[in-house]
């Protein structure tokens, strides 16, 4: 019997290796994600499957070592060859001990490191590559995967009811492994027949699960490993096969969980509860549960529930049909009909120039000359460069600042789905179209505006005509998106050149303060100049007309005087004496000298007088406070 054991162990062995050689064929052929992780969940049977046959060589060579040493035994009786010690009787033993104290654990943490390997190298390349499978060969692999799942099979549950009725544990873990594998030909054929029925995600979603299976193996292995370490060792305990795994063990006969499960409640409660009835029951119609659980999940995804302020369009066949509004709706059963569920009320946002992280999040306040994101340059014009000159040049030679500069700038813009089948069907990935397209627009734009406008007054502007310009684009192309806002925050220089930026607009700010104070200093002082101007102008205009108007006088009043002069000489002459007389001595000191005979007391204060125009002097004022 234990020769038969052996026997399965290397045909065993000999179809895993054929069957992973074919696999790996069809994969490379087909190009198929999932095909890659079966053939390395093959190739690692093939190295459980040599492992279990050497081991039973192992084995098979002890027990025809003691067969011979007992026959000898008794033909000869006991010498002194056969009380020598028992590792120079017996090489056999000895190198079954040794394969099982260093090899075993060495072939563990080989099958750890590569599960763990594929595991983590397949994950990545899946995640990268955009290859899939190839349409005009995917029927081929299909039928190829199919027979190969047969095969193993029939092979690997003809292993395991061995293994199981002779109770030979070293059979076991190549067994698992074939029907595992039978299992897993099985599934990647699914993916395989997914594509085929326009599907193409199919055959990545096995791959993922594939690959989550090779990291709970690796998890398994290394656990194992690690309470191999801490295992007592008891002489004549025959320890279960370190690269023996249980995950695969359930995954090829899920019927063991029953037994398993089974021991584990009997004892718990302390009595046999695998022997009830209702366990029993449970056992017998598990298949008829399963299938009706299944059967209850596919009919429940003939309905669907529309959120409010969704729309959902919905696919029968990989077509459209309709668009569902909120609410209850009842449709076919997956995979005939899909739906694709789209916030249409939601106002959704993105930014042009600007990936916001969580440093920048963090801080309230953020200068210009600090790094706080990842920021886009965009060029941006310069309608009136500057005349820079050389240093250690001649003064001619001079040379104008280009008329572009680079300027970062947040734009955030927020848009609103308005047509469901515009959006989902007319363009692939529209999210990300629309995201191109406002940056287009917004390079655009910038190209054709001045730095210091649009870091200025006409944001507002510039904002609302960039919605337009996003608009019509979009309405060109039927993206049946509405562009709601489009704002512009956060304008400045590029980082490394804001603080000399800086430096350059306190400098013109300085220089215009300068011509502003400037040109108001020369307002004042021309007004002043002015109003003095006036106001001796007309000083001078009204001494001429006051001149002009007195001589006129004194010409008429000389014609006047020459009738009356002739009309009476001598009385004209005493009254033009007096006048004279009263205008002439108008401001002299006078003496009233009365007549001698009276005894008044005349009292005279001979002192000068101060003149009166140093009591009333007139004090010109300031020119900066005197008035016209």
């Amino acid at each position: 019997m234990e020769r038969n054991v052996q026997k399965n162990g290397l045909v065993n062995l000999v179809a895993a290796v054929m069957i992973f050689i074919v696999a790996f064929v069809v994969t490379s052929y087909v190009n198929s994600l999932a095909g890659q992780a079966c053939a390395i969940f093959l190739g690692l049977g093939v190295l459980v499957a040599f492992a279990g046959w050497f081991q039973m060589r192992l084995e098979e060579n002890e027990r025809l070592e003691k067969l011979e040493f007992e026959e000898l035994a008794r033909a000869r009786g006991e010498t002194t060859l056969f009380a020598a010690k028992d590792a120079e009787i017996f090489p056999a033993q000895r190198a079954r001990a040794q394969f099982e104290k260093f090899f075993v654990p060495g072939f563990g943490v080989l099958l750890f490191l590569l599960e763990a390997g594929a595991a983590w190298l397949l994950w990545r390349w899946i995640s990268k590559t955009d290859n899939g499978i190839v349409p005009d060969r995917a029927m081929a692999s299909l039928s190829l995967f199919g027979i190969l799942a047969l095969l193993l099979f029939l092979l690997g549950r003809f292993s395991v009811t061995i293994a199981r009725l002779e109770n030979h544990r070293l059979l076991r873990p190549s067994a698992s492994f074939l029907l595992a594998g039978a299992y897993i030909c099985f599934v990647t054929a699914l993916g395989i027949a997914g594509t085929r029925a326009e599907f193409p995600r199919v055959d990545f979603y096995v791959a993922r699960a594939l690959c989550l299976l090779l990291g709970l193996m690796a998890a398994e292995m290394l656990v194992t490993l690690l309470l191999e370490i801490y295992r007592p060792r008891l002489k004549g305990k025959i320890a279960r096969p370190l690269y023996e795994s249980r995950l695969v063990g359930l995954l090829a006969q899920p019927e063991s969980l029953f037994t398993t499960a089974a021991q584990a409640l009997d004892y718990q409660f302390g009595f046999k509860v695998s022997e009830t009835w209702f366990f029993q029951l449970l056992q017998k119609n598990l298949p008829v549960l399963l299938v009706a659980q299944l059967a209850v999940l596919f009919l429940s995804t003939g309905v669907v529930f529309i959120e409010p302020g969704e729309q959902a369009v919905l696919e029968r066949f990989g077509r459209p049909v309709g668009v569902l509004e909120p609410g209850a709706h009842l449709k076919w059963p997956w995979p005939a009909d899909r739906i694709y569920r789209y916030r249409t009320e939601q106002i959704q946002t993105f930014v042009v120039g600007y990936l916001s992280d969580a440093q920048s999040e963090s801080v309230n306040t953020i200068l210009w000359s600090v790094s706080h994101a990842k920021e886009d340059n965009f060029l941006v014009g310069n309608r009136a460069p500057v005349t820079i000159k050389n240093e250690g040049t001649d003064t001619n030679d001079l040379f104008k600042a280009p008329p572009v500069s680079l300027i970062a700038v947040s734009i955030p813009v927020q848009f609103q789905i308005t047509n469901v089948m515009d959006w989902a069907y007319r363009n692939a990935d529209p999210t990300n179209l629309l995201q191109d397209l406002a940056t287009r627009a917004v390079v655009h734009f910038l190209a054709g505006v001045d730095l210091n406008d649009v870091m200025s007054h006409s944001r507002q502007e510039a904002a609302q005509t960039l919605r337009e310009q996003i608009q019509a684009t979009a309405n060109a192309i039927r993206l049946g998106a509405k562009i709601t806002f489009v704002g512009l925050q956060d304008i400045h220089p590029p980082t490394p050149v804001a603080a000399d930026y800086e430096k350059v607009v306190g400098a013109e700010q300085t220089k215009l303060a300068a011509i502003l104070n400037a040109q108001a200093q020369a307002i004042r002082t021309n007004a002043l100049a002015g109003a003095r101007a006036f106001t001796t102008t007309n000083v001078a205009d009204a001494l001429r007309q006051r001149l002009e108007v007195s001589a006129y006088a004194r010409a008429a009043l000389f014609t006047n005087q020459i009738p009356a002069f002739a009309a009476a000489p001598s009385v004209y002459r005493q009254r033009a004496y007096f006048q004279m007389f009263a205008e002439a001595t108008g401001r002299a000191r006078k003496y009233i000298l009365l007549v001698t005979n009276t005894s008044d007391v005349v009292i005279f204060n001979l002192e000068d007088k101060i003149r009166e125009d140093l009591l009333n002097l007139n004090v010109p004022s300031s020119p900066n406070n005197s008035s016209p």
